[in-house]
């Protein structure tokens, strides 16, 4: 592998939310980026700005389906992360999640690059235990409407550590929560997206069950740090990792908030609760903080006022 500055990287579903955000970064750190996505839930309109960059590259393609590339890391983002986009197609998605996730392996092995795989708080399903650490097994649901995204991440995570421990492959596993931020997609029903699109639009605001379910929300820059600084830890530092923020939310208050923010006309209505649908989320971030010296550093009102300006601004174009 090549200095710093000569890196070349792969970043699966790379232009979607996450992974336009990390593309970026990856570029200002002056890599050279191969962004692949099959556009399934993501838009060619998030990466158009990179296209002139001669360090980006945009390949079309599936991760269910081998790739043959000469790369040192590998960013395996690719999988639908709303459940409006990973229930349109269920076997798919699970598809993406382990026939990706063996490919992506796969390659690493073959090139003998690092590999990083995106994971989600959602291995711990309806958790029982609060916070969530990472020694915590979950409580999901293996044939629920959301098994295919929870079970296929689960599924992953399996992998990339027998493929560490059979192979000698150099995995980094984080277990991502809630994240918001610009190039949201408008219509991926998770809350941040939803609550301030509908309040832009002076639209009802639709709050599931009572609202009192919570949630952490995390800014999407300060993810993308932890991201960063997990990939350039120790080989010993595998992970998995809780990368999120600690400070918990009422559904209820986060809608409040957002018309507060936005100036809305916009009423709040309550819809019931979907299968499944967790009560309680917030991570433990306690190894993140001793391993990689990291924490969320954007509080919710600063992160929601520039989500906002970035959804005014496509919402009016």
């Amino acid at each position: 592998m090549g200095q710093l500055s000569e890196r070349r990287v792969l970043v699966t579903g790379g232009a979607g939310f996450l992974g336009t955000h990390l593309c970026e970064r990856l570029l200002r750190d002056g890599c050279d980026v191969l962004c692949v996505d099959n556009f399934f839930s993501a838009t060619k309109g998030n990466v158009l700005h990179l296209l002139d960059n001669p360090r980006f590259e945009l390949l079309r393609h599936d991760v269910t389906f081998p790739l043959f590339v000469e790369v040192d890391e590998i960013f395996n983002l690719a999988c639908p992360a709303s459940p409006i986009h990973y229930q349109v197609d269920p076997v798919q998605t699970t598809k993406t999640s382990v026939h990706g996730a063996i490919n992506m392996l796969g390659l690493a092995k073959r090139v003998k690059a690092k590999i990083f795989q995106a994971s989600t708080s959602e291995v711990y399903g309806d958790p029982q235990e609060h916070p969530q650490p990472e020694s915590y097994w979950g409580n999901v649901n293996p044939i629920g409407p959301r098994s295919c995204y929870d079970e296929g991440k689960r599924c992953a995570e399996t992998l990339f550590f027998d493929y560490h421990r059979q192979h000698k492959l150099r995995i980094k596993v984080a277990r991502i929560f809630n994240t918001y931020g610009p190039y949201m997609h408008r219509n991926d029903g998770r809350v941040v997206s939803n609550f301030i699109v509908q309040a832009l639009r002076n639209e009802p605001i639709t709050v599931y069950g009572s609202g009192k379910q919570t949630r952490s929300f995390c800014y999407v820059d300060d993810l993308i740090e932890g991201i960063v600084r997990l990939m350039h830890s120790s080989d010993a530092v595998t992970g998995p990792l809780n990368l999120g923020n600690t400070a918990e939310y009422p559904v209820l208050m986060l809608a409040e908030k957002i018309i507060e923010l936005t100036g809305s006309r916009s009423q709040i209505v309550l819809h019931p609760l979907p299968v499944d649908d967790p009560q309680q989320r917030r991570p433990d971030i306690t190894q993140a903080e001793k391993l990689l010296d990291w924490r969320p550093q954007i509080a919710l009102e600063e992160g929601l006022r520039r989500t906002i300006a970035y959804f005014a601004q496509i919402l009016s174009a």
